[in-house]
């Protein structure tokens, strides 16, 4: 008597499927299950509250204050039971934000003074922005940058190391997009906590506050300008430049 039996199917170890789940094929590795949303908000949390420990009562404060207030609202009303309802998930909404916002600090304090950390901070901009991945000038040596970025406002140069070192690499950039660009506004930016310096954590807040002058357009417009110009480093695409290293065999001829 034969029976079609899967081994597979049949042993203690395998992971029980639902009645309406699909079966894997046969050989098939199983794919790995995305995490849910209530995890990533877990894991959120944790990895903020091992940088910040004062947002748990951040987040408690904002939602017993939303809860509280609901409560005064709801008995000056004389429905306390209804404004409770309603404070409650409004409260636990308005503490998501506040960890949210911690959330985005504390990312921002792991990169902060690693090589290409500006060029991170950059590619969180809204619409309307065209950010290049690569800098668009690099001293190997230092490690200083200069990361650019095409919007409304104009370009922007985000330079990446101290004052006085950068400099040179602005300048040098700043001379390049003269050429071709002499009616385009042309802002630098320096990334750093020191004096005249702004924050990882509030660069494209200031970005984004610049005044615009160009239409979208002529956004467009200039990236191809850019573009056409080439980049003043021979870096390949997929390619670090911050762990390129010269090659000294062949620059001794060997």
């Amino acid at each position: 008597m034969a029976k079609s039996t899967d081994s597979a199917s049949t042993s203690p170890d395998a992971p029980k499927r639902s009645l309406f789940s699909r079966r894997p094929k046969d050989g098939a590795p199983a794919k790995p299950k995305a995490p849910g949303r209530v995890k990533q908000m877990v894991e959120i949390f944790k990895m903020t509250r091992r940088y910040d420990p004062n947002v748990v009562w951040l987040m408690l404060l904002v939602f017993l204050g939303v809860v509280a207030f609901s409560l005064i609202v709801g008995f000056l009303v004389g429905n306390w039971i209804t404004a409770l309802i309603l404070g409650i998930p409004v409260g636990f909404l308005l503490a998501l934000i506040v960890m949210s916002r911690r959330a985005e600090k504390a990312a921002f304090a792991q990169i902060e003074g690693r090589p290409g950390a500006s060029g991170a901070a950059m590619s969180s901009l809204r619409r309307g922005w065209i950010v290049e991945e690569q800098p668009a000038a690099v001293n190997p040596r230092t490690q200083d940058a200069v990361f650019r970025a095409i919007g409304r406002p104009g370009v922007v140069l985000v330079t990446e190391g101290p004052s006085t070192r950068v400099k040179t690499l602005v300048d040098a950039e700043r001379r390049r997009l003269a050429r071709i660009l002499p009616n385009v506004t042309v802002h630098v930016l320096e990334t750093g906590r020191g004096e005249g310096q702004i924050e990882l954590s509030k660069l494209t807040k200031t970005m984004q506050k610049l005044k615009p002058e160009l239409t979208k357009v002529e956004v467009g417009a200039v990236n191809k300008r850019i573009a056409s110009m080439g980049s003043a480093l021979p870096i390949p695409k997929g390619i670090d430049p911050f762990k390129a290293r010269p090659d000294r065999k062949a620059a001794r001829g060997r």
